[in-house]
């Protein structure tokens, strides 16, 4: 038997790393710890570890973890099922936890379960009572695929059939295990010089929902009868929280502990310690307090672990809590209380017997839920599922496969730019000073960091934006209005820049608004978007306009209550279906006599435009159009992207060379959004098509990315490749590259249940 466990494991500090390490020992044989599950010598196991990388950091792991999964990296999930797959594992047992996992709510562990080829077990270490429908949409999805599900409180089962529909029978109850490891409280403390302390004690890793503040404005009542008391914040903050919000609690903490002068009795120590040196803690103290904010915690494995040692533990009236402290085992307090937990701490330290008698019910209960029990209990349930040999549940369809997209990289973009912008042009792969920069490119660079930072939550790419946001600032003008070129010695080369450079700005923008990181980014474009607002309807080119209505659509999109806003859409998309009108037969369904460059863009804006107007009009024109456009480029099963030498005239030869990777990028984006409006597959299957002309699916046969520089080359001539990798080309590929990621997590949300 041969059993892959997926989840966060050591030593990347969290907790679910732990209780992975805890499971993986307790079951495999000749594992580092003592306690492995015996077996008999017919009953060989084995097995290894897949383990999940928060963002871009990554550990020193141990032998048995054969493979990592970026957190937000989709191809990483994809490429390590197929390992999984091949590698000989027989069974599959999944860490659940939402925050571990990429996407909204974790979706993008849903594509690796999807293509799982062998039985899954999954251990839910979170289920909520009140959900979001994607929360709830992803766990419905993932015990559907699911042999068994684990639990470990009993209301976590409640929630599952009754809240989840899962059925009973496919449900197990297994306690959350406990290290078998035991120190003595009278050496414990010593080792910690506490001997004549009455030591108080909260462990985990903290963020805001910990209500650590509940404990620290009890203390001063406590301390007034009870001058020994020290009470010890073990614990790093949540790296998801130090990643948003750095730390901001602490500080808020430690404020507190001041402001109440306290700073004799409370100690931070801020580590993730080991489990040897937090169970010496855990029997040091006197008192073990978990003063979480809300019931909504199913599973706490600080709790189990206080319980485990024989800790007296105090906490507020959590799910698990109610379960494990049941018959004596703790002393509980309402929630956000310090009074009554005042209270009881005065009680307990002024009765020491009640103390003991409260240590010794937990620590006889901690001896029936140690490690080699619970390990016994899922190797029992590991037998089973084996034994039942269930078949592969799901089989996703492949409409995108993003394995075979290079991996994505911003090498090329970083040599580009520098503390000015991003460079509008190369040589090769080298950035070409002399013709400086452009609004245009620097507008596109905001929407791809933008866009990638949605989709990967790279920091790398953040840092990108201000620089972007920076010049499309400085290069506004008093009426609104934007100059486009500005040379590398920082001259401006224009008074004002073109319509389309105008428009390309204003849908950058316009995401910016929809998609801000942080408030100064809001802040700073919504004042630039608004500076140029008085200019929306005063553009006459039908590519300002539609690149323009972009910007104003993705604003509306998370500011639908602007109606002086949506008049401006409406009737700029009037001007199109305008020309439209003029300009089609039923031979020739198109805005002008002529295909010229960027052509999907204009379908794409009245796709994106039918949406929030529910006009059947505007969508019949944008649907027309489109299809015509599919008709002329894909013909022949790829893309054929209309040359810019000549381009294609009414009754005339359409040009073929000098295609540029802007046309291929409106493709794709006007097929994500037309399978956004039908949710028609088809238009998925044409997305991808659309992309691989970048990866040499196209008419010379050969790749525009360049595997050596990560950049894209500047389209395709009758000589061939055009070598030059310059921003607009490669920020085309790269826009177009994470909105295939985006399609594909479309797919996956459409898989799921609900």
């Amino acid at each position: 038997m041969k059993i892959v466990f997926l989840g966060t494991y050591p030593p990347r500090e969290c907790g679910i790393g732990i209780f992975t390490k805890d499971l993986f020992d307790s079951i495999i044989p000749n594992s580092s710890t003592v306690g492995s599950s015996t077996l008999t010598e017919n009953e060989p196991l084995e097995g290894y570890v897949v383990a999940m990388n928060d963002h871009d950091n990554s550990y020193p792991y141990p032998k048995e973890v054969k493979l990592t999964i970026r957190q937000e990296h989709q191809r990483d999930y994809l490429e390590a099922v197929k390992y999984i797959n091949l590698s000989g594992a027989d069974l599959c047992i999944l860490e659940h936890e939402f925050g571990i996992f990429g996407g909204q709510n974790g979706i993008y562990i849903l594509p690796l379960l999807h293509r799982l080829e062998i039985p899954l077990i999954v251990t839910l270490h979170t289920v909520v009572e009140k959900s979001s429908y994607t929360e709830k949409a992803v766990l419905k999805q993932i015990c559907k695929m699911a042999y068994r599900v684990v639990v470990m409180s009993h209301k976590a089962i409640e929630f599952l059939v009754n809240l989840y529909g899962v059925p009973r029978e496919k449900i197990v109850f297994i306690e959350h295990g406990v290290p078998d490891i035991q120190f003595n409280q009278v050496e414990s403390k010593k080792e910690f010089k506490l001997e004549n302390k009455k030591f108080l004690l909260t462990f985990g890793i903290l963020s805001r929902n910990k209500g650590i503040e509940t404990v620290i404005r009890a203390l001063p009542k406590v301390i007034e009868k009870h001058p020994e008391v020290i009470y010890m914040i073990l614990g790093k903050t949540h790296p998801s929280v130090l990643y948003h919000s750095g730390e901001e609690y602490r500080t808020y903490l430690q404020l507190l502990v001041k402001n109440h002068k306290l700073k004799d009795h409370v100690v931070f120590l801020n580590e993730f310690i080991g489990q040897k040196e937090l169970f010496k803690y855990l029997s040091a103290s006197d008192i073990y307090i978990t003063p979480y904010l809300n019931e909504a915690q199913i599973t706490s494995g600080t709790l189990s672990y206080a319980v485990g040692v024989g800790s007296a533990v105090v906490s507020t009236p959590y799910w698990h809590a109610l379960e494990l402290l049941a018959d004596g085992r703790g002393k509980l307090f309402k929630f956000n209380d310090s009074d009554e937990l005042s209270k009881i701490l005065l009680s307990l330290l002024d009765n020491p017997a009640e103390l003991r008698q409260i240590r010794k019910k937990a620590y006889d209960y901690g001896r029936t839920i140690t490690w080699p029990k619970s390990g016994e209990k899922y190797l029992t349930l590991l037998k089973e599922v084996l034994k039942a040999n269930p078949e592969v549940i799901f089989k996703p369809e492949t409409l995108i496969d993003p394995l075979l997209l290079p991996p994505f990289s911003l090498d090329h973009i970083v040599r580009l730019t520098d503390d000015t912008g991003i460079i509008q042009h190369a040589k090769f792969g080298i950035p070409n000073l002399k013709e400086g920069y452009c609004l245009d490119d620097n507008s596109r660079a905001l929407l791809m960091v933008l866009m990638s930072y949605c989709q990967t939550k790279d920091k790398h790419a953040l840092k990108l934006a201000p620089i972007y946001l920076s010049y499309i600032h400085f290069m506004q003008n008093k009426d609104g209005t934007f100059r486009n070129f500005l040379s590398f010695s920082r001259e401006f080369l224009d008074e004002v820049g073109s319509e389309d450079s105008f428009g390309r700005t204003i849908w950058a923008l316009g995401y910016l608004l929809a998609n801000a990181p942080n408030d100064a980014y809001f802040q700073m474009g919504r004042l630039v978007f608004f500076e140029a607002a008085p200019n929306f309807e005063k553009i006459k080119s039908i590519r300002g306009i539609a690149n323009t209505m972009l910007g104003i659509c993705y604003y509306l999109k998370t500011n639908p209550s602007d109606d002086g806003m949506k008049e401006v859409l409406k009737r700029l998309t009037g001007v199109l279906v305008l020309h439209y009108e003029r300009n089609s037969t039923p031979d020739w369904r198109w805005f002008e006599s002529l295909f010229a460059y960027d052509n999907g863009i204009l379908p794409l804006a009245l796709l994106h435009a039918a949406e929030l107007l529910n006009d059947e009009k505007v969508t019949r024109v944008a649907m027309e159009s489109m299809e015509f456009l599919t008709e002329i480029t894909l013909k022949d099963g790829y893309l054929s992207v209309v040359g810019n030498e000549n381009w294609y005239k009414k009754d005339e030869e359409r040009a073929m060379f000098a295609q540029q990777p802007l046309d291929a990028l409106a493709m794709i984006l006007m097929f994500q959004q037309a399978y956004h409006i039908t949710h028609e597959k088809e238009y998925l299957r044409k997305l991808f098509s659309c992309f691989m002309w970048f990866l040499g699916e196209n008419d010379l046969r050969m790749s525009l990315f360049d595997f050596e520089t990560k950049g894209c080359c500047d389209g395709l001539e009758s000589y061939g490749i055009n070598r030059n990798q310059g921003a607009e080309s490669s920020l085309a590929y790269l826009i177009s590259y994470l909105t295939v990621l985006q399609a594909f997590e479309k797919i996956e949300e459409k898989q799921l249940p609900i």
